[in-house]
């Protein structure tokens, strides 16, 4: 090649024209039979020279296609083609053609570079970039904005009738009347005509057709999904033309009333969204509405007090529209307006400052709680007199649509009268709206409003909470207050001081505590009687001052406190949390029975000769009495210090009553009684080392649990211990097991591990 360039440099000069080349024809998708002839090649040099016809470059002994093109006869140049081509894989061919001398094999004439170009066939169909579509409209989407364009591309030669594309909608479903999609045949732009309804489709389905215009003609589809938004094309309606109402002069109100309205568009949007206004009778500024987001009511407030004298009746009027504008269809064309809303009247009719009953909060807002059964009480929702003036006042529920609720018309406790329904017609976005009314005995009577939200759905981001759900109490510690801490809820992180109750459901627990002084964030818990240990369940009322008010059940777990404000839990004190108090009291109980009779029992007594004791004289015949005859076992002297000959008092007689012994000494039951204790503790506190000793130092100490013998069961050698006790669990003290000292703790601890 370079040669031949550099041959290109020369002074032009016209040359006869020496190669002769027939159109060379291929066509694709040609199916033979081959090899197949396509064309020939002729030099005018031949005329006179036997010369070789040669073929070479990219379909010959290049890639792409090797071996696509030969010269069959070499001799005449005629060029033949092997097999199929695909024109969308290689669509031309660059061929060198040379001539050369048979005898010296010498280049005769310079090679000539000839373009094979594969004639098109329509063998493609368009194809689309996606199989599917998607996308979301408005419901006021207008007819002149495009909802979607759709590609296709046809991989046949550009520029011709194969690769031309041409766009069709072959299926529209549903298809309501008057509204049909529409689709530019050149861009594939989709357009509406007509308008949307949501009521009547929310989503649409095309089918979309592809064709070029090749012969024969081809074709593909793809499918387009378009989904529709609701929008706003019907107004929020109030529930009611009128409202009357009637507010104490001097006083502001805060949601004095609350409008309902109804609007047929989707909860939750723009387009259902309420938007209040007052817009006539609010010339003072004495009133503000606003929107309540979970319930879309209007919620109406007196922000500056009435007079009476100036205005003992008002009417205000009330607007309402939607976040979103209003839309509307006209002939298939999408109209849209700010202006349209719908109106209600408010008649006011303004008391004198005799003030009328008043709920606290106003608006309770409470959470579905389980079990709500009926007969549950529900809560206690009283009122009361601004300036606490006593008067009777009588509640009713003035709004109850499905009768969930019932009143006790005197206290104003609410009882659960039937299960809360779900799927209630009266719910309002999982919301139940109930209305209290409290009026007074007075000339005229006044009438309070109270309102309770009562939310089905899970609102707990909203509710106040116990800080510590299980809380610890020391026994026997009843009127010592325990303190209980709540914490606001997440979404309201100031909403205290919050109020606290008792839940009014549960008897047993008005008889065993009580709550005491109110901190704001806390408040005191007071056991009423003594209870045994255990677990118990406290149910309390929280209320926060937005009106927020949960139940919730605060666990005390009354324990046993070695210094009398820490608990400390033994083994079978954590094992009997689940019992009830008499089961805890019957494994207390056999407890003491064990250790007590495990103890070395024995007799004080003296060595040598029987001791006789003589009772006082008592009226009539006087008794005497032998002791320790049961034995028959030597005292000894070192433990007591007692003088050699000396008798130990009888313990014959009552509490508080003198006795005489033989030699004449006087002395008391009562500190008799003590001795006889103090040496029933000495051998428990040598007990319980003993066994603190053996269970912290030997793996296995069986050798030491042989079977007693008691001096009943045979003859009793002499005994080292220092005094011989037999005392009842009723000559006990109260509180025995509290002072058993460091080494019964040390034993618990051991049986713990």
């Amino acid at each position: 090649m370079d040669s031949y360039q550099s041959d290109c440099l020369r002074p032009l000069k016209r040359t006869k024209r020496t190669w002769i080349i027939t159109t060379i024809a291929i066509q694709e998708e040609d199916k033979g039979p081959f090899p197949k002839y396509a064309g020939q090649l002729f030099n005018n040099r031949s005329y006179n020279t036997s010369l070789k016809y040669l073929i070479s470059g990219p379909g010959v002994d290049e890639p792409p296609e090797v071996g696509l093109f030969s010269i069959e006869d070499d001799a005449n140049g005629h060029v033949y083609v092997h097999r199929t081509i695909d024109r969308e894989r290689t669509p031309a061919f660059q061929i060198r053609f040379d001539i050369e001398s048979r005898k010296s094999g010498e280049l005769l004439d310079r090679p000539i570079f000839f373009k094979i170009k594969v004639k098109d066939v329509n063998d493609n169909a368009p194809e689309f970039s996606k199989e599917e579509y998607g996308t979301t409209i408005r419901e006021n989407h207008s007819e002149d904005e495009p909802v979607i364009q759709v590609t296709a591309l046809d991989k046949d030669e550009a520029g011709t009738a194969n690769s031309q594309v041409s766009y069709s909608i072959g299926m529209q479903m549903p298809s309501p009347d008057g509204l049909t999609f529409n689709i530019d045949p050149t861009t594939g732009s989709i357009f509406l005509s007509g308008c949307l309804d949501y009521k009547t489709a929310n989503s649409f389905k095309l089918l979309i057709k592809a064709s070029d215009h090749g012969s024969p003609q081809l074709s593909s589809t793809a499918t387009v999904t378009i989904a529709v938004e609701d929008a706003n094309n019907h107004l929020p309606v109030f529930t009611s033309d009128n409202y009357q109402l009637q507010i104490s002069a001097g006083e502001e109100h805060l949601a004095v009333l609350r409008l309902q309205v109804e609007d047929k568009d989707s909860p939750n949007t723009p387009a259902w969204r309420a938007k209040y206004r007052i817009v006539k009778g609010n010339e003072k500024e004495q009133f503000t509405i606003k929107t309540d987001p979970a319930t879309n009511e209007g919620i109406l407030s007196v922000i500056k007090p009435l007079s009476y004298e100036g205005d003992s009746e008002m009417r205000l009027v009330i607007s309402v529209a939607n976040e979103e504008p209003f839309f509307w269809c006209k002939n298939g064309i999408v109209m849209i307006s700010n202006l349209e809303t719908t109106n209600t009247a408010v008649n006011i009719k303004v008391l004198q400052s005799q003030r009328a009953p008043r709920f606290h909060p106003p608006i309770l807002i409470v959470q579905k709680e389980d079990p709500m059964k009926p007969g549950r009480v529900f809560r206690k929702y009283p009122a009361t007199y601004p300036d606490d003036v006593p008067n009777k006042i009588k509640y009713e529920l003035a709004h109850d649509p499905d009768g969930w609720l019932s009143v006790d018309e005197n206290s104003g406790v609410l009882t659960v009268a039937k299960e809360f329904d779900q799927e209630s017609p009266f719910l309002n976005n999982s919301l139940y709206t109930i209305i209290v009314h409290a009026t007074d005995r007075g000339v005229p009577p006044q009438t309070g409003t109270g309102t309770i939200l009562l939310y089905l759905s899970d609102i707990n981001d909203h509710m106040p909470s116990l800080v510590a759900a299980s809380l610890d109490m020391c026994d026997k510690q009843e009127g010592t207050p325990l303190v209980i801490e709540a914490k606001p809820a997440l979404a309201h992180s100031r909403s205290g001081p919050f109020t606290f109750e008792l839940a009014e459901d549960s008897e047993d627990v008005k008889r065993n505590w009580t709550l005491g002084r109110n901190f704001g964030q806390s408040v005191e818990l007071l056991m009423l009687r003594s209870l045994p240990q255990g677990s118990y369940l406290v149910p309390i009322i929280i209320q926060d001052r937005q009106g927020f008010s949960t139940r919730q059940n605060q666990n005390i777990k009354l324990c046993f406190c070695p210094d009398g404000h820490t608990c400390k839990y033994s083994p079978v004190l954590q094992a009997a949390v689940g019992l009830g108090s008499g089961a805890i009291a019957i494994i207390l109980m056999a407890l003491l029975l064990l250790l007590v009779s495990s103890i070395v029992l024995c007799q004080c007594y003296r060595s040598g000769t029987k001791s006789k004791a003589i009772a006082p004289p008592q009226e009539g015949e006087q008794t005497l009495i032998n002791y320790n005859e049961e034995s028959r076992s030597s005292f000894s002297e070192a433990g007591l210090g007692i003088t050699h000959g000396a008798t130990l008092p009888p313990v014959s007689v009552e509490a508080g009553k003198e006795v005489i012994a033989e030699n004449g000494h006087f002395t008391g039951y009562g500190s008799s009684q003590a001795r006889h204790l103090d040496c029933f503790m000495e051998v428990v506190d040598k007990t319980l080392a003993q066994k603190v000793y053996y269970q912290s130092t030997l793996e296995d100490y069986g050798d030491l649990c042989e079977p007693c013998r008691f001096t009943e069961e045979g003859e009793l050698e002499p005994n080292n211990s220092p005094c011989s006790i037999s005392i009842g669990s009723e000559d006990l003290p109260a509180d025995f097991l509290n002072t058993l000292g460091p080494m019964f703790s040390a034993l618990e601890e051991i049986c713990q591990k």
